[in-house]
This record gives C-alpha cells, sequence and structure tokens, in this order.
C-alpha cells in the first residue's frame, strides 16, 4: 500500500508526515483534536505559551490512555475469571 504525503498543522506550525492511505483520516482527525484542546487549555486557563499548552494536552492525553488500558486490563480479567466458571461448570456437568 502506497504512503501519502501529508501536512498536520498543530499550534500553528506545519508536520510533514508520510503515513498509510487507510490512517490518513485517523491521523488528520488526531490533529484536529489536539488543536481543540490546545484552544480549549488556552481559553480555560488563560495560557499562551503553546510549549505549555502542547505539554499540557500530552499529559491528558496520556492520562486518557491510561484509563483506558487500566479499563481493559479489568475487562480482561473479568472476562478470564467468567470463562473460568464457565469451564468449571462444564467440567461439573460433564462428571
Amino acid at each position: 500500500m502506497e504512503d501519502l504525503s501529508i501536512k498536520i498543522k498543530i499550534a500553528d506550525r506545519e508536520y510533514p508526515m508520510k503515513v498509510k492511505r487507510h490512517d490518513e483520516e485517523r491521523v488528520r482527525t488526531a490533529g484536529r483534536l489536539i488543536n481543540e484542546k490546545l484552544k480549549t487549555y488556552k481559553e480555560q486557563f488563560g495560557i499562551d505559551d503553546k510549549q505549555d499548552l502542547l505539554a499540557m494536552v500530552a499529559f491528558d492525553c496520556l492520562v486518557d490512555k491510561m484509563t483506558v488500558e487500566e479499563s481493559h486490563q479489568e475487562i480482561d480479567q473479568t472476562v478470564f475469571e467468567k470463562v473460568h466458571q464457565l469451564n468449571q461448570l462444564v467440567s461439573q456437568s460433564i462428571l
């Protein structure tokens, strides 16, 4: 699959990148969401320094990612426990 050359503008700065055609929409959406968060933080906290805003967005994104990963771990554990319970029930019914 061929890579596309695109430019993503984040915090008034353009970043050229190559992406797979099937990833283009996701990359553009990510850029748009970053800019929206930057704007929100700027308005909410009155911060103009782009480096500070970018650091806050990066921190926020990492906290969100960690939360999702923890949630997935909990779900995985619950599924594992349920499968184990079902296996025990099946084993008991066979005997």
